[in-house]
C-alpha cells in the first residue's frame, strides 16, 4: 500500500498545534529565531522538552550551534511573530521587542511564557529533528491571561475557554 505525504498532511491538520518561536544568541552575538508547529513536553525528571525543526532549516543550524535556545509560546494576537521568524528573513528582529534571559536568549515581549534551555541531545527523525532541550529557567511572561496561537486544518486560531469542568 502506498501513502501520500498529502493525505498523512491533511489527517494530521485536524490535530491543533500550539505555535511557537524559537530564539537564541549567536557566537556572533546576533539574534537568531524559527517558528515551530512541534513543540512538547518530554520529561519531567530531568525537565525536557521536544520540538521539530526541518532538517534544511539554516535557522536551526545556528540555534543547535549555539548550544542554548528560548521557547516562545505565542499569544493568539501574535500570527504576525510566526509569520515573520517562518521566513528565510535574515534579521528577523527587526522591529520586534524583546530582551534576555538571565541565560542570554532572546524571550519576546507578548508572549503566553518561555522556556529557557540548554541543547540536551538531536536526533534524526526523517526529514526533521527531534531536538530535546534541558530547561533552566521558565515563566508566564505576563500576568495577563492569554490564549495561545495554535494552528488548527491550516489556519491560525485561539483556544476556547471551557466553561464547565471535565467529568
Amino acid at each position: 500500500m502506498s501513502l501520500d505525504p498529502q493525505k498523512f498532511r491533511s489527517i494530521l491538520s485536524h490535530y491543533p498545534t500550539g505555535v511557537c518561536v524559537i530564539t537564541a544568541m549567536t557566537a556572533r552575538g546576533e539574534a537568531i529565531g524559527m517558528t515551530v508547529g512541534t513543540f512538547t513536553s518530554v520529561s519531567l525528571d530531568p525537565l525536557l522538552i521536544g520540538f521539530f525543526p526541518d532538517r534544511k532549516s539554516t535557522s536551526w543550524s545556528e540555534i543547535a550551534a549555539a548550544g542554548r535556545f528560548c521557547v516562545n509560546i505565542l499569544a493568539n494576537d501574535q500570527e504576525w511573530l510566526c509569520r515573520k521568524f517562518a521566513t528565510r528573513e535574515r534579521d528577523k528582529f527587526a522591529e520586534v521587542v524583546h530582551r534576555l534571559s538571565e541565560n542570554g536568549q532572546p524571550i519576546l515581549d507578548g508572549a503566553v511564557a518561555w522556556i529557557d534551555c540548554s541543547l540536551y541531545a538531536v536526533h534524526e527523525a526523517g526529514d526533521h529533528y527531534l531536538v530535546l532541550g534541558q530547561v533552566e529557567a521558565m515563566a508566564l511572561a505576563s500576568e495577563r491571561v492569554a490564549s495561545p496561537l495554535i494552528f488548527f486544518q491550516g489556519k491560525f486560531g485561539q483556544v476556547a475557554s471551557i466553561e464547565t469542568p471535565l467529568a
